[in-house]
């Protein structure tokens, strides 16, 4: 990569789904957050290349008592940004209940609550478009076979023009299954130029899928298709699903995801244009030739400074970046406590403490995309037999080491695991004295996200059990997390206090 160049992908972690808006001279970006609080995280470019997390659209799931718990694979699935009538609105599938949206006058809010715009099982994917051509607005949505037993269509509607309801019982204006060889149809993105109704929309699959491309100059169809970005003979495969942006200067870019296993679905950025004469002409080539590029000249915009989302963590003031998310709503159980040494998780009493997928007081962020180093600090500071506290690598199958009072008293290092099948942790290695109850607590992420644990307190930096493969949920890439937790009783249970929490490029293992 030079000055003048990038390299993909330009988010290296999870952001699911992504879609992209321009308002101006600035780029706003969302992706799918799934079961996880705050949802909807809203990013934030000058060049496309370089993004920073600015909030949340999405203080709380609804209906609240549905995600008190943790439902890693439901919530909010593949939302779609846009900016109309000088507002920003986000819809998105909830795969058990209907389309939502919200909606706000700027990017940082304040955002409405949730509002069901079309009830049912199954309904993912959404997308609006306020036609200024004729006034008109319409909604297409793609279908879950998980709840609703069809996928592989695309289905549209007329749109109230405020979002609020739509005005038909909607028309199949897409059908995969007649298309030879495509399958799996979903996530479509609706816009108008130049003179056509476009649907970008993925097929295929996250692993192995393509970029599908249809018009129609009705909006109900019928439409024609076209492949427009597959793998190739590339490295990236099924690159799919995202969103189209044209800059100020008429420069057209695509971002999208590639599926990584246990880093989610990391986001990559191509060049666009339109077809001028050929087979191609009118229709859009992405990347090279259709082709995903890994590295490209940058966009024609003042480049700005090297910056990510943020990731590392000081807790002033005892309160945690915008990067944390819980593992579901919050409540009163996942109470944090403002403090000047960093943050001050309260030891939840819970009777599921053997199994971290279980709980909602779970504070997590996403697995680094490249070779890391994870390091935090923790004290542990209760009293009661069986509290722990601890850094976790969370997914179907999950691993963490921390800090647990035992029933002599003492505090002792632990390290323990699951299996995806497994129903409760067990031990990676001996538990060992932490006189000093405190510890300094260590992940090493290599490739292949294999995880080494490690530990400090207070005698140098000691390895602990066999290497951990990361694992992703259903959708969902792994995750990082940090948890404080009692056993079930009455009364407070005490704190873990955590401070300097470092994510920091590894070499690979």
């Amino acid at each position: 990569m030079t000055s003048e160049t990038y390299t993909n992908p330009v988010l290296n972690a999870d952001w699911s789904d992504p879609d992209v808006v321009r308002v101006g001279d600035d780029f706003y970006l969302t992706a799918s957050s799934f079961g996880r609080a705050p949802g909807l995280p809203l990013l934030h470019s000058r060049d496309l290349v370089h993004w920073t997390l600015i909030g949340h659209a999405l203080e709380r799931l609804e209906p609240a008592a549905e995600f008190r718990s943790p439902r890693h694979d439901c919530g909010v699935w593949a939302p779609s940004l846009r900016h109309h009538d000088d507002r920003f609105w986000i819809f998105w599938g909830d795969p058990d209940q209907g389309i939502f949206q919200v909606n706000a006058p700027q990017i940082r809010g304040p955002w409405s609550r949730p509002h069901l715009v079309k009830e049912g099982k199954g309904l993912i994917d959404p997308c609006p478009l306020w036609d200024d051509e004729t006034g008109e607005a319409y909604l297409v949505h793609a279908w879950a076979k998980s709840r609703a037993g069809v996928k592989n269509r695309l289905t549209g509607h007329r749109m109230h023009p405020e979002g609020t309801a739509v005005l038909d019982e909607g028309k199949v204006i897409v059908d995969g299954d007649r298309i030879p060889g495509w399958f799996t149809l979903e996530g479509p993105k609706l816009y108008r130029h130049d003179g056509w109704f476009w649907i970008l929309a993925p097929a295929g699959g996250v692993e192995t899928g393509w970029q599908g491309a249809f018009r129609a100059r009705d909006f109900f169809g019928p439409y024609e298709e076209r492949i427009v970005l597959e793998q190739k003979d590339t490295e990236v495969n099924g690159p799919h699903q995202g969103g189209w942006v044209r800059t100020r200067s008429g420069e057209d870019w695509f971002l999208h995801f590639q599926q990584r296993g246990a880093y989610g679905r990391v986001v990559h950025l191509q060049p666009m244009r339109w077809g001028a004469s050929g087979s191609a002409a009118g229709w859009p080539v992405i990347g090279d030739e259709g082709a995903p590029v890994l590295e490209h000249r940058r966009p024609d915009l003042p480049a700005g400074p090297p910056a990510a989302p943020a990731t590392d963590d000081d807790f002033p003031g005892g309160r945690f970046g915008r990067q944390w998310s819980w593992t579901a709503n919050p409540h009163d159980g996942l109470a944090t406590q403002h403090s000047a040494d960093g943050l001050r998780l309260t030891c939840v009493r819970t009777a599921d403490a053997h199994d971290l997928r279980r709980l909602p007081s779970v504070l997590t962020q996403r697995l680094p995309g490249l070779p890391s180093a994870v390091e935090v600090e923790l004290e542990l500071h209760s009293e009661e037999p069986g509290a722990r506290a601890g850094l976790a690598v969370l997914g179907d199958a999950f691993g963490w080491i921390g800090l647990q009072r035992g029933t002599d008293g003492a505090v002792h290092l632990v390290h323990r695991f699951a299996e995806a099948v497994a129903e409760r942790e067990r031990d990676a290695a001996h538990p060992r004295l932490a006189p000093r109850g405190r510890a300094r607590l260590r992940i090493e992420i290599g490739t292949g996200a294999r995880c080494r644990f490690a530990y400090d307190t207070g005698d140098g930096l000691r390895y602990s059990g066999p290497v951990f493969a990361a694992t992703p949920w259903r959708w969902v890439g792994a995750l990082l997390g940090l948890f404080a937790l009692a056993p079930p009783g009455t009364g407070y249970a005490g704190a873990a206090a955590f401070g300097e929490f470092r994510i920091s490029p590894l070499r690979p293992l």
